[in-house]
C-alpha cells in the first residue's frame, strides 16, 4: 500500500511585522511542536522515501527541529509551489513526484494541505 503523509509547518512567529510570510521563523511553541512530532514519528517508526516540502522559512525549521528530535535527517526535495498552494496544485506535485516510492511525505501550509485531505478523503457521512 501507498502511503502519503502531509504535515504542517509547526507554530510560526508573528512578532516581527515587517517580515514577509516567506521568512517568518518558528516561534518558541512551534520549535517544541516540531520536536515533538519528530520525536512521535520515530516512536512511530515510520520513515519515508520520498520529502517534499515548500522552502518557507518555518517549514525549513520545523524539519530541522523535528529530525534531530527524530535522530536522522532525510533528503528534501524544495519545491516553492508548495507555498501558498492550492489543493490542485498540491496533487499535481504529487503526481510529479518520480519513480514509485511507497512512501512519500509533503510538509507545508494550510489551508492547502488541509484542502488536500477533504479531497483525498472525502466525507461519507461515517465520521464523527
Amino acid at each position: 500500500m501507498k502511503t502519503l503523509a502531509l504535515f504542517r509547518h509547526a507554530k510560526s512567529d508573528w512578532s516581527d511585522a515587517r517580515a514577509r510570510d516567506f521568512d517568518r521563523p518558528l516561534n518558541a511553541r512551534g520549535q517544541r511542536g516540531a520536536a515533538a512530532m519528530g520525536r512521535f514519528v520515530r516512536e512511530q517508526g515510520w520513515t519515508f522515501e520520498h520529502i517534499i516540502a515548500s522552502p518557507a522559512v518555518r517549514v525549513a525549521e520545523t524539519i530541522e527541529v523535528a529530525t534531530k528530535a527524530y535522530g536522522r535527517g532525510f533528503p528534501v526535495e524544495w519545491d516553492r509551489r508548495i507555498y501558498l498552494a492550492s489543493s490542485a496544485t498540491l496533487l499535481d506535485l504529487l503526481r510529479e513526484v518520480e519513480g514509485d516510492p511507497a512512501s512519500v511525505l509533503m510538509i507545508g501550509h494550510n489551508p492547502g494541505l488541509e484542502d488536500l485531505i477533504f479531497d483525498l478523503v472525502p466525507d461519507d457521512g461515517t465520521s464523527p
